[in-house]
């Protein structure tokens, strides 16, 4: 029996996650791995870090919290829609919601929290069909959206922003594209 890579947009991802966490230094990671904070169109780290916050993590709690969701659900939705998509829905996610943090709040961003909410909701669209709304999906919305007006309430390190942001844009991907 051979070991596969079946899964490269995910796999890839989990690896660059784990080799930045490993490898990087808090001061690299907070120049180049977090989300902007302000919009700096003329600065070109701008734009790599619109993307780049989605690969960085706080530590190994926070990975692996992410990696546990994205590497259950990331495989099957790589294989239904397959990489290239996959790879623009999570492109897509990441830079529309650093977009939107840089524009209404003050902080940065990191990890992949928002890949990973996307990833839930657009899961639960597996099995749409014309003009009907998978249950699973109202029930995973509400569950997934009362939960986090709840924690808003917490005060946290947590962005709940961006995983209602993340979430939302998988649900959008999942009725627009389905």
């Amino acid at each position: 029996m051979k070991i596969k890579y079946n899964s490269p947009v995910i796999l890839t991802y989990a690896v660059l996650s784990m080799c930045i966490l490993m490898l990087a230094s808090n001061g690299f990671r907070s120049a180049y791995v977090s989300s902007p904070a302000h919009l700096s169109f003329s600065n070109p780290v701008f734009y790599l870090r619109l993307v780049s916050y989605i690969a960085g993590h706080s530590g190994w709690a926070h990975l692996i919290g992410n990696l546990t969701i994205i590497l259950l659900v990331g495989p099957l939705l790589e294989e239904k829609y397959g990489s290239k998509k996959l790879l623009e829905m999570i492109l897509v996610t990441a830079v529309s919601t650093a977009l939107l943090n840089a524009l209404l709040f003050s902080n940065s961003l990191i990890g992949g929290s928002g890949i990973a909410f996307m990833m839930i909701l657009l899961s639960s669209f597996s099995n749409i069909r014309a003009k009907e709304i998978p249950l699973t999906f109202i029930l995973v919305a509400v569950l997934f959206i009362g939960s986090e007006a709840v924690s808003i309430l917490k005060p946290d390190r947590i962005s709940q922003f961006s995983h209602l942001a993340g979430g939302l844009i998988g649900a959008g991907y999942g009725f627009f594209r389905t």
